[in-house]
């Protein structure tokens, strides 16, 4: 039977779960204070955080074929994707990469667990790898922090805050700018910016309002973000299972935990390899002890593992304590490797964004649509041929002009335009009327089916399909 000092140890180590690491009982916000990491996965992500910031702010200004890289123009429901332009009738292609994109998140989280959210995610980017180092180096490392938010006013500690925070709201304009060119594009932003500002109160005051925000989420909110607001960090207790790779401790290795004593057999006196240091606590941006298993607030941002083979090496212990690895890796002893499953999963992932790039590239530049007028009937002219009029539309997503000519190509018929050729302007449409016209001998059936073609300087567009009425012979 367990005495009383047992049960209490027990319910001291599972205590964290009754709780968020970011407040305390009374739910008052407990402020964290990250050490600076150090390792070769802190450095090869701030090189990943380099790249992904350098694509981010030059993606505004980035040109393919004159048009934005990205922009989302939700005003004027004008969205442009790799140069290509797409309006409110491309909402299919939309929904159709939107159920991809779920998949995706949902097939990607059950193998590589978190992974987007500690090196990939924009918050986590900008909070890690820009704000966190400009903090660090105004205010010092985490002991200093902690000294210098609970000593009294003076004039050091003033110059920091004032420091840090101006630089903290300039950044975040930087980046409110960098938002609002993804979504009324960069050349309106540059006009804003270099005019009169009476004349732009209305676009001024949204760009304040970001700026606001920005700074309230890093300067305040912070890692409040991915627990309290972001769905991705919730759903991943739903994805996750036993054989997911994320960041974990070896429990079975590392305990029971001990301190470090020098030419101590830690197994004559039944300790693990985990020396109770703290480290891995002391760097985590989310404030977790990552010894406790996968929790909610883990971002996989791998600042443990750094500093866990930190210590590991200087106590001369086998590095990967904490490592990328699966429960149940760490349960059953084996290496991780990729299971059929996984490797399933992976072919379906790559098959879902060669998917979604081909939608998105060879998305067609014209759309066609080929109608018959309402209230007209057949025709049957003098030399046996029957005629029905129709109504053409046309959308050019493009930003040039497009001249286009539409021919039947099944089987035999004529189209005769109403008017003058059709020359489609740039982001514009036009409408027209022409007549198809197919010998009274090749109508077979009641409502006949031909099939369309639309080609601009020789090269064809697309094709379409309507249906001809006309008598039977």
């Amino acid at each position: 039977m367990k005495n009383s000092d047992d049960i209490e140890q027990q319910v001291e180590e599972h205590s964290f779960r009754d709780t968020m690491v970011t407040s305390d009982s009374s739910g008052k916000r407990i402020w964290l204070y990250p050490q600076h990491a150090v390792g070769k996965y802190t450095n090869w992500r701030n090189a990943l955080s380099v790249l992904f910031i350098v694509l981010m702010v030059s993606g505004p200004f980035l040109r393919i074929n004159g048009e934005p890289l990205l922009m989302l123009d939700i005003v004027s429901r004008k969205f442009i994707i790799f140069g290509k332009i797409f309006w409110p009738q491309d909402f299919q292609i939309f929904l159709l990469v939107m159920i991809a994109f779920v998949i995706f998140i949902g097939l990607f989280t059950v193998i590589y667990g978190r992974v987007f959210c500690g090196w990939v995610c924009p918050q986590t980017i900008f909070m890690e790898s820009v704000f966190r180092k400009i903090e660090y180096w105004i205010e010092g490392d985490w002991r200093e922090r902690m000294r210098l938010d609970k000593q009294e006013l003076n004039a050091t500690k003033f110059f920091k805050k004032i420091v840090k925070h101006v630089v903290f709201f300039l950044l975040s304009f930087v980046i409110a700018n960098v938002l609002l060119s993804y979504i009324i594009g960069s050349d309106r932003v540059l006009q804003i910016l270099t005019t009169n500002p009476k004349d732009q109160i209305g676009t001024l005051t949204s760009l304040l309002i970001f700026t606001l925000v920005f700074y309230w989420i890093y300067a305040k909110f912070r890692e409040q973000v991915c627990t309290v607001i972001c769905p991705y960090g919730r759903l991943q207790g739903v994805l996750l299972d036993k054989k997911s790779w994320v960041v974990i401790y070896d429990y079975v290795r590392g305990e029971k935990r001990g301190k470090f004593r020098k030419n101590e057999s830690r197994v004559d006196a039944g300790k693990g390899d985990c020396i109770a240091c703290n480290h891995c606590v002391h760097v985590c941006p989310a404030g977790i002890d990552i010894r406790n298993g996968t929790q909610l607030e883990c971002i996989n941002c791998t600042a443990c593992m750094d500093a866990c083979d930190t210590m590991m090496k200087g106590v001369g212990l086998k590095q990967g304590l904490i490592r990328m690895d699966s429960e149940e890796g760490i349960a059953e002893g084996k290496p991780f490797r990729f299971t059929y499953r996984m490797m399933g999963y992976t072919a379906v992932l790559l098959v879902l964004m060669a998917f979604i790039f081909s939608m998105l590239v060879f998305r067609s530049d014209i759309e066609t649509s080929m109608l018959r007028t309402p209230g007209t009937l057949f025709q049957v002219m003098p030399d046996h041929k029957v005629s029905n009029l129709y109504t053409i539309k046309m959308i050019n997503k493009t930003n040039q002009e497009i001249a286009v000519q539409v021919k039947i190509i099944s089987g035999k018929g004529e189209l005769k335009l109403i008017g003058k050729d059709l020359v489609v302007p740039s982001q514009g449409t036009v409408q027209t009327a022409a007549f198809v016209v197919l010998n009274k001998a090749d109508i077979k059936k009641v409502k006949t089916d031909i099939k369309l073609a639309v080609y601009t300087k020789g090269k064809q567009l697309e094709t379409l399909s309507t249906t001809f009425i006309g008598p039977v012979n």
